[in-house]
């Protein structure tokens, strides 16, 4: 064993360097939630940039993005500033949006973040988007989608049944549009193929979420 000597009333193993004293840091709370899931694992270039700078260039990709970018995908292409200053960035474009007078909004669409014409011009617009897409899309393949939508996951037996006509051709369609994918299969004889909207159909009709879709008094309402 080591012979142990005293100093200054501190014990030092001889032959044995003391332990340095490690400042103490301040601790970090973890993040939880949604900031986790979109905070990037470490910071990068983009944290230098100016507020100023952030918020332009985040504005420019949003605008010019032909899908809705989700806040982890925005700072990843803004090179990993702090999450955070995102979310601020967000709130602030979200703000002068709102104060400068112009039709538009920033809206969360299917997970991701878009610059959209403002809610209550949809029935002025509402030609110009039928006019778009989906006039391409017959009665009975926009039927179809309602009951999907509403019904999903849904087999193909379960939506003849609803319209009392075939939907092999109708469901098809809308698979190679990209609206509706296969899901899954039924548990019932012989496993049938079930059916779901995507995220496709989500941006397409403007919807943050299945939830958002117009329930029964809404659809009814004059």
């Amino acid at each position: 064993m080591n012979e142990e000597s005293s100093e200054a009333g501190v014990l030092v193993k001889e032959n044995e360097a003391p332990e340095e004293t490690q400042p103490e840091l301040e601790a970090t709370p973890p993040a939880t939630g949604e900031e986790a899931k979109e905070a990037p694992s470490k910071l990068g270039p983009g944290e230098d940039l100016s507020d100023e700078e952030l918020d332009r260039r985040l504005t420019a990709l949003i605008y010019a993005s032909p899908e809705p970018l989700s806040s982890r995908k925005l700072a990843e292409l803004l090179g990993r500033p702090d999450p955070k200053r995102v979310t601020t960035s967000l709130k602030g474009l979200e703000e002068r949006l709102g104060g400068s007078g112009l039709p538009l909004e920033l809206r969360k669409i299917a997970g991701g973040w878009r610059i959209l014409t403002a809610a209550d011009l949809d029935p002025v617009l509402g030609e110009l988007v039928i006019s778009r897409r989906t006039e391409r899309m017959s009665p009975a393949s926009l039927e179809t989608l309602s009951i999907v939508a509403y019904r999903q996951p849904v087999t193909k037996g379960e939506v003849e049944a609803i319209r009392g006509v075939g939907a092999g051709p109708m469901l098809r369609s809308l698979v190679d549009r990209g609206l509706v994918k296969v899901v899954g299969r039924a548990k019932q004889p012989g496993s049938p193929l079930q059916y779901g909207t995507t995220r496709e159909f989500l941006e397409r009709f403007g919807l943050g979420a299945l939830k958002d879709l117009p329930r029964d008094d809404e659809l009814t309402r004059d």
